[in-house]
């Protein structure tokens, strides 16, 4: 039944400050509705929709967790991206953003930052690979690529 989320929304404090922050990140915006407070952005071909909403100064943010995905031959390229953009790569799992993490389990490549507001973001690359479902580990992506070449010589033995 489900096919893909077409829209999800987030706070923030200052809605003129988002709507810079997430074009330079390539959205589109789509439609402001100043009286609302409320932006919304195209997200990719699919035109999957992100709302931003402004609360009010005294009120508090409610903080989320989101991912783009982007194609898997581009998310090598990813932390220099956000860095040419002004925006700063977060560490995560433990570990500093010198390049992709992968999520073993799934496996995905991912790299992940924060909005003006702290909202928690990720640059998301599904990867071709089987997920080791065993496995809640995090490692670079060199790690998983001599993972991937050194089991794949161990399956050419047998």
């Amino acid at each position: 039944m489900i096919t893909s989320l077409y829209e999800t929304h987030i706070q923030a404090a200052n809605l003129e400050r988002s709507i810079a922050f997430y074009q330079k990140l390539g959205l589109e915006l789509a439609h402001v509705i100043e009286h609302r407070r409320r932006a919304f952005f195209y997200i990719g071909k699919g035109r999957q929709m992100l709302g931003v909403q402004e609360v009010e100064e005294n009120q508090e943010i409610q903080l989320r967790h989101y991912a783009f995905e982007v194609a898997l031959e581009k998310i090598g390229k990813g932390i220099e991206w956000l860095r040419q953009s002004g925006i700063q790569p977060t560490p995560a799992f433990g570990r500093e953003p010198v390049e992709p993490l992968v999520h073993t389990w799934m496996p995905a490549a991912s790299i992940y930052f924060d909005d003006p507001d702290g909202n928690s973001l990720e640059l998301i690359a599904l990867l071709n690979d089987k997920p080791d479902a065993s496995s809640h580990e995090v490692i670079y992506f060199s790690e998983w690529i001599s993972k991937m070449h050194s089991s794949a010589g161990k399956e050419n033995l047998n």
